[in-house]
């Protein structure tokens, strides 16, 4: 399964989840070890060292310095990874109510990172994108 590419079809569909977990980002130092017992929920290798997204708990458990409390919102259609435009709509919405995202692709699913503060708002928007959306399907 390849994943939706139609941009209203995505936008009508994208049934936005809120995760119960504060997450943070965190970066290690190239050549650094992964703390222990640490699992971040995503890490990515850059240049300037490796960059974790994990629960603020573990984060503070490490004693890792972390920025950006953040709520995970996961778009629940299986969208493909060659899909124009779900991300930038979805982002130019959010951005016009002053929310900033970060958002994440997975295989299956895109997950924005919003403010932890702000993430309900943020819920209620994309739930009137994807209605919006629905009623002109």
């Amino acid at each position: 399964m390849t994943g939706e590419t139609d941009l209203p079809r995505l936008i009508a569909s994208m049934r936005p989840r809120l995760s119960g977990h504060v997450y943070v980002f965190a970066t290690l130092l190239p050549g650094s070890v992964m703390p222990a017992g640490i699992v971040p929920l995503m890490s990515f290798r850059e240049a300037e060292g490796t960059t974790l997204v994990l629960t603020q708990a573990e984060a503070q458990s490490a004693g890792l310095r972390a920025i950006f409390p953040s709520r995970m919102i996961t778009l629940d259609v299986h969208s493909s990874l060659e899909a124009v435009g779900f991300i930038a709509a979805v982002a130019t919405r959010l951005a016009s109510a002053g929310l900033g995202v970060n958002p994440v692709a997975g295989y299956h699913h895109d997950h924005l990172f919003v403010a932890a503060d702000r993430a309900s708002e943020a819920m209620a928007i994309l739930e009137v994108m994807s209605a919006e959306a629905s009623s002109r399907l």
